[in-house]
């Protein structure tokens, strides 16, 4: 018969379980002696040594916000996009449901009310679970609140490998000093504030940091009407976030779910009928899942794109880009910026009605800019950020410059060639040299040889020639017809390339230059040396456009002539808050004189007759100053008839919409091509660009001002100089012969008839 063990001397129960527990204590450095009593009163070495090491501990904590969502706002509040590096939305306690208040205290530390910060009769109990061979928990919510709030702010200075976690990379000095971190933290902060932080910082999963994200992310529902199963259950996810993963495992959801709610009950916080009914509720999530970036955004994903580039450059964000990106998707900052929703639903149904899905990936974009301000109302384009059946994906901004992201993470395209809508300036500069818009010039003229005396005071030469006898082609017009004499007028009206040379051959070459970069235009990629590069106007193949330009830039120089002359640099950001309702610095007008105002007026009236009875007049639908409201603009094609435009504006809103190549070199012709099934034989800027312009400023541009353009000078008008010879004898194709040229009088030249597609240079 086998002799019965004496319980007591049970090495494998109750004494094996002592000396272990005996053993942990030991562990830990006489930790508990060391917070129940004065240094004084223990005796030992090893006690005193432990808490002289308590003792030099710090005791203060940086609490800094923790991290959270960045919000990107249009002009009337709504929202465009999210940004963070956890999602997480900081709310009051009061916007909490009282049931996660009561089941987070209730399964994770029941004497928060009750202590200083340390739970030592907790410690004592789990070190006794310890030695019975059963983990338990001893941290209270204090303590995990400091753990936290260390974790965030190493993950904030991007040290995430320092992160500390429990029973993983903790020791006893780490843990020894969180617990003098919660002593001092409870005397300095009240129980309400540390729930609230802890709260508003605890991991409940990837995409969810925080209680009010995680009520989002796990049931579409806000903290504070969480229900009692619902909040039960986020209680039991804080302990093992993967393990009691609701979606991932509805099962171990349950189970913590269902201790937490006896937990409430046994504590007093629920009565008997709301433990029934909540443990007899099933376990379901209806899941949103969150949209981080501007990639997601469901309106303006470039526009989002190029403000969050705007402030990843900004010093004032921070030293350096990490800084700065830390600053931004961490900070909590409420971003509103200058976009019109309604503009922008406008602008993109445009966009995607001329190419919102083509197998040929043309592209559409349209951006339009508030005079006199230089806010930026819209800005879209006919492609989508990830890859989707039937759709032309693309990251890049078809309407911004290459450097409006430094580095090699160029967010703009960088721009297309602006062709005939770079006129108005050759125009604007004849104008400003106190010329008559009425004056005959000669279209026939074709040959610019080298050796042309043209006008230019810019240290920069002159650069090209147009000579079929020199290695190059005589200039061309889109049609056969307008080798002629015409008055300049007339020649930007029907964007008329020979007798834009003809004007360019009148004036200083330099006084277009200047005019073009005082209304901002710029293309090419930047360089430290020179951040802003000119299209260089003495270079001759610029005058008709030949230098890529974003459609950013030429709306904000088009809005100059609709502000009296004076240019306005496109802002996008109104104004940044920080979390804590803090302004820091964002965009301000930026204006300054460009143009005379009176050449302004005059470049005016000019583009409106390009609409009433110019290239323009071709658009359908038509708008007309004559039927509708005052509006000027100017179409654009370029040799290939790759890049198609017009830009144009109202006294309160300029636009430049264009459709093209973005891919590549841009070299693929638009020739002989379907589009939206319908063939072209030559895609011109009247033909799709139009349309899209045409209708949004139909829609849009009522809101922001028609009122009429003031009228120009009369010396401007009319007076007509007698007809200028050339400055050299250039070989020509028509008769040069002034008597047979068309009446001079703007106001009664004829309509233009429909023209056929362009087959040679058009530029128009």
């Amino acid at each position: 018969m086998a002799t019965g063990k004496n319980p007591l001397f049970d090495t494998a129960t109750t004494l094996g379980k002592i000396l272990l527990f005996l053993g942990v204590s030991a562990i830990c450095g006489v930790l508990v002696a060391g917070l129940l009593v004065p240094a004084a009163a223990v005796s030992g070495s090893a006690a005193s040594g432990s808490i002289q090491f308590f003792d030099t501990l710090p005791a203060e904590l940086k609490v800094d916000p923790p991290s959270q969502s960045t919000t990107i706002l249009a002009s009337d509040g709504s929202v465009i996009a999210n940004l963070y590096a956890e999602n997480r939305t900081r709310v009051s306690l009061d916007q909490m449901s009282p049931y996660i208040k009561d089941a987070i205290i209730a399964i994770e530390d029941n004497r928060f009310y009750e202590h200083g910060g340390v739970d030592t009769t907790g410690i004592l109990r789990a070190l006794v679970s310890t030695a019975r061979g059963q983990k338990q928990g001893a941290s209270t919510i204090t303590q995990q609140y400091v753990n936290n709030v260390i974790n965030s702010s190493l993950e904030a200075e991007g040290k995430g490998d320092e992160v500390l976690l429990n029973g993983v990379n903790k020791g006893v000095g780490d843990k020894l000093r969180e617990m003098k971190l919660a002593i001092a933290l409870e005397k300095k902060f009240t129980k309400e504030q540390i729930l609230e932080g802890y709260l508003n910082i605890v991991f409940f999963n990837r995409d969810a940091y925080g209680i009010e994200a995680a009520s989002k992310f796990f049931f579409s529902t806000t903290a504070k009407d969480l229900t009692l199963p619902q909040a039960a259950l986020l209680a039991g996810v804080v302990n093992s976030p993967s393990f009691y993963d609701p979606i991932a495992n509805p099962d171990n959801a349950k189970v913590r779910r269902d201790l937490v709610l006896k937990a409430m009950l046994t504590q007093g916080k629920i009565k008997q009928a709301d433990y029934d009914a909540a443990v007899a509720t099933p376990v379901e999530t209806k899941v949103t899942q969150p949209r981080q970036g501007c990639a997601y955004s469901q309106t303006a994903p470039y526009f989002c794109d190029y403000v969050l580039h705007l402030l990843l450059n900004n010093p004032a964000y921070g030293a350096d880009a990490a800084e700065r990106e830390r600053k931004i998707f961490r900070g909590g900052l409420t971003i509103k910026t200058t976009l019109d929703p309604h503009a922008q639903a406008v602008a993109q149904s445009q966009v995607d009605a001329s190419a919102g899905a083509n197998p040929d990936k043309w592209g559409a974009s349209l951006v339009s800019v508030q005079p006199g301000s230089g806010k930026i109302i819209s800005m879209a384009q006919n492609t989508v950020w990830f890859p989707a059946d039937g759709k032309f994906d693309q990251t890049q901004n078809f309407n911004v410059d290459s450097q409006d992201a430094k580095g090699n993470d160029l967010n703009g395209l960088g721009g297309f060639q602006p062709g005939s809508t770079m006129k108005p300036f050759t125009f604007a500069e004849w104008l400003n040299e106190g010329k008559s818009m009425s004056t005959l010039l000669n279209g026939a003229v074709r040959r610019y040889p080298q050796n042309f005396p043209w006008k230019n005071t810019c240290p920069a030469p002159t650069v090209g020639w147009y000579d079929a006898t020199n290695g190059t082609h005589d200039l061309q017009n889109a049609e056969e017809g307008y080798y002629k004499y015409m008055s300049v007028l007339d020649g930007l009206a029907n964007s008329i390339n020979t007798i834009t040379f003809a004007t360019a051959a009148q004036v200083d070459l330099c006084g277009i230059q200047k005019i073009v970069d005082a209304v901002g235009i710029h293309g090419g990629l930047p360089s430290t040396d020179n951040p802003n590069p000119q299209v260089p106007m003495t270079t001759l193949g610029n005058l008709i456009g030949s230098t890529q330009t974003a459609p950013l830039t030429m709306a904000s120089a088009f809005a100059t002539f609709a502000n009296d002359g004076k240019y306005c640099e496109p802002i996008a950001i109104d104004s940044v808050t920080d979390a804590t309702g803090a302004q820091l610095p964002a965009q301000t007008p930026n204006c300054r004189d460009a143009i005379n105002p009176d050449v302004a007026h005059g470049v005016a009236y000019a583009m409106q007759e390009v609409l009433n009875r110019g290239s323009g007049a071709l658009i359908v639908p038509r708008i007309s100053t004559k039927t509708t409201f005052p509006i000027a603009a100017k179409t654009g094609t370029n040799d290939s008839n790759s890049s198609t435009w017009v830009a144009g504006y109202t006294s309160g809103l300029a636009t430049a919409t264009w459709f093209g190549d973005p891919l590549g070199n841009q070299q693929r012709a638009g020739q002989n091509v379907t589009i939206n099934g319908k063939f072209y034989r030559g895609i011109d800027g009247y033909m799709i660009a139009g349309p899209q312009f045409s209708n949004y400023m139909a829609q849009v541009a009522p809101a922001y001002g028609t009122n009429p353009f003031p009228a120009p000078p009369s010396n401007l008008l009319n007076a007509p100089a007698p007809v200028a010879p050339p400055r050299a004898t250039i070989p020509t194709t028509q008769s040069t012969d002034p008597a047979t040229a068309p009446a001079a009088d703007p106001t009664t030249a004829p309509t233009l008839a429909p023209a056929p597609a362009p087959t040679k240079s058009s530029k128009k």
